[in-house]
């Protein structure tokens, strides 16, 4: 009996052997396929994460679209729109002035003229700053005060040698009109001791004039103020030359360059032939 068990003990044992051995091969082969599957997928998904962290965002298929998200810190703040010019003026205003609050030291050397500004009421100007635009154009170094004899003052009170004024078109005309000027609603005056600015030349510029709107404003102040010191107007010198200051240039250039100022950068006067 002890024989017959131990055989059927070696003969169990063998059967378990021809059992297990087969269970264990495939056991490690589940185990080799699992680990060559899990080595596969962590390296698919660290080439994924790689492509995902390069500048450009996500990786896309060809031929896709893709927009990738932005980023705060790139994200830049709307642009404030640069203020455009007005279309058009009101044609008339008050009829009253009202004097700038501003004044200033004399620039230049010479004779000091004192100077008030005033804009009129019912239009949409600041005195003070149109006052203080005036001034630093009378005392620009391409300005009259390069003559040597000539120079500026802004006052707001107390004698004024002449008085500037912004007005609109319709009081422009009233004002130019008494003394026999013809306006039209378009351009400025030079009348006794008052030079007159149409509003619409200050703020819409000249189709003639293609400059920025300041040095506009320039011409029209030195070409006025240039009546007043004793000049009259000139024509153009040569096609291709500046336009010289006392040229009616809002008339047309007839071949000069269009310019601002009575001076040039090298002290020289921009002269033409005189004319009416």
């Amino acid at each position: 009996m002890a024989a017959k068990g131990r055989r059927e003990y070696i003969h169990t044992a063998k059967g378990r052997a021809a059992l297990t051995g087969p269970l264990v091969v495939l056991f490690v082969i589940v185990l080799v396929v699992g680990a060559g599957y899990a080595w596969h997928a962590t390296r698919n998904g660290a080439a994924a994460a790689s492509l995902d962290a390069r500048p450009g965002g996500p990786r896309t298929t060809p031929g896709a679209s893709h927009t990738a998200p932005a980023s705060r810190s790139n994200v830049l703040p709307p642009r404030t729109p640069t203020p455009s010019r007005p279309t058009s003026v009101p044609a008339s205003g008050t009829g009253t002035f009202s004097t700038a609050h501003a004044s200033g030291k004399a620039a230049g050397h010479g004779e000091v003229r004192r100077y008030k500004v005033e804009v009129e009421g019912g239009i949409d100007l600041s005195a003070t700053d149109a006052a203080r635009e005036i001034s630093s154009i009378l005392a620009d170094p391409r300005g009259w005060t390069d003559d040597g004899h000539d120079a500026f003052q802004l006052v707001s009170s107390g004698p004024a040698d002449f008085v500037i004024k912004i007005a609109t078109p319709d009081t422009v005309d009233a004002i130019c009109g008494a003394a026999g000027l013809d306006t039209g609603g378009e351009v400025n005056c030079d009348v006794g001791a008052v030079v007159v600015v149409n509003l619409k030349r200050w703020e819409l510029g000249s189709p003639e004039f293609t400059g920025p709107l300041h040095d506009y404003r320039a011409l029209i102040i030195n070409h006025e103020v240039g009546h007043r010191i004793g000049h009259g107007h000139e024509g153009c010198p040569g096609p291709g030359k500046l336009a010289p200051v006392m040229m009616q240039q809002i008339k047309g250039l007839h071949g000069c360059v269009a310019n601002a100022w009575p001076y040039d950068s090298h002290g020289h006067y921009i002269s033409g032939p005189p004319t009416a």
